[in-house]
Order: structure tokens, then C-alpha cells, then sequence
């Protein structure tokens, strides 16, 4: 902290404290400038404004000093980062998203209902103890519908002799494997991975689930991860799963007709009820660098997986792989639109565009001796032409405040066709 003992100002060595302080502040300007929009620390916040401020109480008539005084203030105003107003326009993908989540948490629960009712009459009264197989007839139990509602999973996921299993219950209790190696487990599963992608994004990873399940047969198995299982076998129920509820979000079952053998409650009406917020539905074949970018914005916060990929260079998607890195950037997206930021600005007068590749008469100049036809030849030996973009967008919070420093997100497009975007992955 500058004080008066370390930085004393009288009539005689007033101007060298000005342009020390000056000297300072220059300092805490340039950096400042750097952060272009980012609040944070400032390395030289502390030493200018002290300095000015002593200053001010020594000379506050100084024209000097008034100099100093407006100078530090801009620098204290930029420190705290940019803003700015942010609309219920830009909010509105939250609250779709919401009214999307309640008709979906009620089709779940209605679905639940229905499907637990039906088969009621081929259901265990209670979990809990779990038949001991032991004593038990065999015949009483296989075949027979248990609900349980704490399967944790990976949490008590392993691989056992004949199988794959999340153990269910305590050794006191009873217990039951729920077999995870198969389509009845994967299908819903996956099922409830896409609801999260494709409704909603605030529903965390779920750890604890709720499985509608059959009893099909008995093993014996050490309930533990790893190779090396110190404690003893367990003899229990093997549950095929039928359906996975979370309850309040989605209902996951499974379909042994459906391409992905399972489907969440409801899925086939999701595009239809988001297609009426959709305030992006194609790009154009002129889009603008900076247009895409917007697009591509919207087709995040929105949930328009399809928008999304068109955005995206085609050699960026053609293998099951980079399907893979999409999904993964995907979620990423969603996760920071909900988290993190609620909007981005592209800033146009930042645009960059270079040719990397083939003939370009950037400057005009070339036209001027060239014909067209001359011009055309030239091109013909260059081979295609490849053009980059590089658009800045600045994200900013609920509140209107600016996140981090502005970042910029690369485009292509070869032979003037469509712009589309390279690096997908890259933050607003």
C-alpha cells in the first residue's frame, strides 16, 4: 500500500511525483488494455492509484493532478470489466428450456406410473429384504418385477465371472446384481444421455437411479471393483432392467424395436416442441463469417443439434470419432450456456479473413494490369482457393458482465463456397 511516509509530496518535488506517479499509471493503462474488457488483478492497480490519490490531496487543483485523476478513474472503470444490457430475448432459451423440463418431468411420472401398474401384479411387495437364495425356492422369485430405487451407478459398478453388474443392497439385507452388459441397460441408459442433450442440460451426471427391473436368474459373485476382490461371494438375484427413472426428469426404456434399443418417455415429440423457439433454422449458402457464428450461437443455446453440425466444417464430422468429439463439445457448450455465460456479441469490426492457400488479389492491384482472363489462368495454377476467418465474440453473464477477454473462433471456406466453422471447440 502507498502511503505519504513512502511517497511524500511538497511544493518543490511536485512535478517528479507527477511524473512518477504518471510513470505508474501508464503502467496500470497498458494493462488495462490488455485485459481488453477482463476484470481481475491489475500488477499495477495498487501502486498508480495510491500514487494519484496523495496527489489529489496535496494539489487538487493542479491541472496536473485533475489529468492524472480522470485518467485513473477510466483505468478503475475498465479494471472492472466490460458489460453489457443483456434482453429477455437472450434469456429466452432458459425459460423454454424450463417449460420443456416440466412437460417432460410430467410425461416421465405419468410414464412411471403406467408402466409400474402394469405390471404390479408380477412385482415384489418390497425390495427389501431381497429373497435369500439360499433358502428360497428359485421358482417363487425368477420371472418376477422388482422396483429399486438405489442403484448407484458407477458408483457400485463391476465386472464379475458371468457378467457385468451394479450390486444392489447390503450383505445383511440381501442383495441384487443388476446386469449392465446388455441392450436392456444400454439402450435406456443412453436414452437418458440424450434427454440430457436435447432437454435438459441442468440435470447433473445421475449417480443414483431408479430401475424397474426382472428377476431371470441367480450367480454368485464378489460385489467389488478391481482384480483383486478380498471379500466373499455373495449368492443373488440377477434384474434385467426394464426401465431407468430419474424421478422429476426422464423416464428411460427399453425398446427392442428402436435402432438404439431404447427411448426416453416422449422422445419423438421433442423436435416438435422446440421447433417453435427455434429463432435459427438453416444457414444460408451467403452467410457472412460473422452471420454463422451467430447462427451457430443460437443453435447452442436453443438445443439444435442438427444447426449445429451444419455449422461445423464437413471434414470435421465423417467418422464415428469426430461424431464422438462433436457430442463431447457439445455438452461442453451447453454446460457453459448454463453455467458460465448466457450470451456472446460477435464483434464485426474484429473480423479477419486470409487466403492460406490459392490466388488472391487482395489489394485490387492485381486487376488493374490483369485482364480477367489472365487472372483466371493465374488462379487455374495456384489450385483451389482456401480462405480463413477469424470472428471475435465476447461473452458476457446474466448479470450483463463481461467473461475474460474477448476470444476468437476460426472459419473456412474453399473457393468462395460456405463459410463454415473449423474449431467447434473453441469457448465464447
Amino acid at each position: 500500500m502507498v502511503d505519504k511516509t513512502s511517497f511524500s509530496v511538497n511544493e518543490t518535488n511536485l512535478t517528479m511525483r507527477i511524473q512518477q506517479a504518471e510513470f505508474y499509471l501508464k503502467e496500470f493503462e497498458a494493462e488495462v488494455k490488455r485485459a481488453n474488457g477482463a476484470s481481475g488483478n491489475f500488477r499495477s492497480k495498487e501502486d498508480a492509484l495510491g500514487r494519484v490519490k496523495i496527489l489529489v490531496e496535496f494539489a487538487p487543483n493542479d491541472q496536473r493532478v485533475k489529468d492524472l485523476f480522470d485518467r485513473a478513474k477510466a483505468c478503475v472503470i475498465g479494471s472492472t470489466g466490460g458489460s453489457s444490457t443483456i434482453t429477455e430475448e437472450m434469456l429466452a432459451y432458459l425459460k423454454n428450456e424450463e417449460n420443456i423440463k416440466a412437460i417432460y418431468a410430467q410425461k416421465s411420472e405419468d410414464g412411471w406410473k403406467a408402466l409400474t401398474a402394469q405390471y404390479a401384479d408380477q412385482t415384489l411387495e418390497k425390495a427389501f429384504p431381497a429373497p435369500d437364495v439360499t433358502a428360497v425356492d428359485p421358482e417363487e422369485y425368477t420371472g418376477k418385477y422388482v422396483i429399486l430405487d438405489e442403484v448407484r451407478y458407477p458408483m457400485n459398478q463391476f465386472m464379475g465371472v458371468s457378467g457385468e453388474f451394479i450390486s444392489v443392497g447390503k450383505r445383511s439385507t440381501g442383495m441384487y446384481f443388476v446386469k449392465i452388459d446388455t441392450r436392456k441397460w444400454l439402450g435406456p441408459y443412453e436414452a437418458v444421455k440424450r434427454y440430457r442433450r436435447q432437454v435438459d442440460t441442468t440435470m447433473k451426471d445421475v449417480e443414483c437411479w431408479t430401475v424397474l427391473g426382472k428377476i431371470i436368474d441367480i450367480t454368485m459373485e464378489v460385489p467389488e471393483a478391481g482384480e483383486q476382490k478380498a471379500g466373499a461371494p455373495v449368492y443373488a438375484p440377477i434384474v434385467e432392467p426394464v426401465a431407468l427413472y430419474v424421478p422429476g426428469h426422464v423416464l428411460g426404456v427399453y425398446d427392442e424395436e428402436n435402432e438404439t434399443s431404447g427411448k426416453f418417455v416422449g422422445e419423438e415429440d421433442v423436435k416438435a416442441i422446440k421447433e417453435s423457439w427455434f429463432t435459427e433454422k438453416s444457414v444460408p449458402e451467403d452467410v457472412t463469417p460473422e452471420r454463422l457464428v451467430e447462427i451457430f450461437r443460437q443453435a447452442i443455446k436453443e438445443k439444435n443439434y442438427d444447426l449445429y453440425l451444419d455449422c461445423v466444417q464437413p471434414e470435421r464430422r465423417q467418422n464415428p470419432i469426430q461424431e464422438s468429439l462433436l457430442l463431447y463439445y457439445w455438452d461442453l457448450h451447453q454446460e457453459r450456456f448454463h453455467g458460465e455465460y448466457v450470451h456472446a456479441v460477435v464483434q464485426p469490426d474484429a473480423t479477419q479473413i486470409t487466403v492460406v492457400q490459392g490466388y488472391s488479389d487482395s489489394t485490387g492491384l492485381d486487376s488493374f494490369f490483369l485482364s480477367a482472363d489472365e487472372q483466371k489462368k493465374i488462379a487455374e495454377r495456384y489450385g483451389d482457393k482456401v480462405e480463413y476467418a477469424s470472428v471475435e465474440t465476447i461473452a458476457y453473464d446474466k448479470n450483463g458482465k463481461q467473461l475474460g477477454s474477448p476470444n476468437r473462433r476460426n472459419l473456412i471456406r474453399t473457393n468462395g463456397g460456405r463459410w463454415y466453422i473449423r474449431d467447434y471447440e473453441q469457448r465464447f
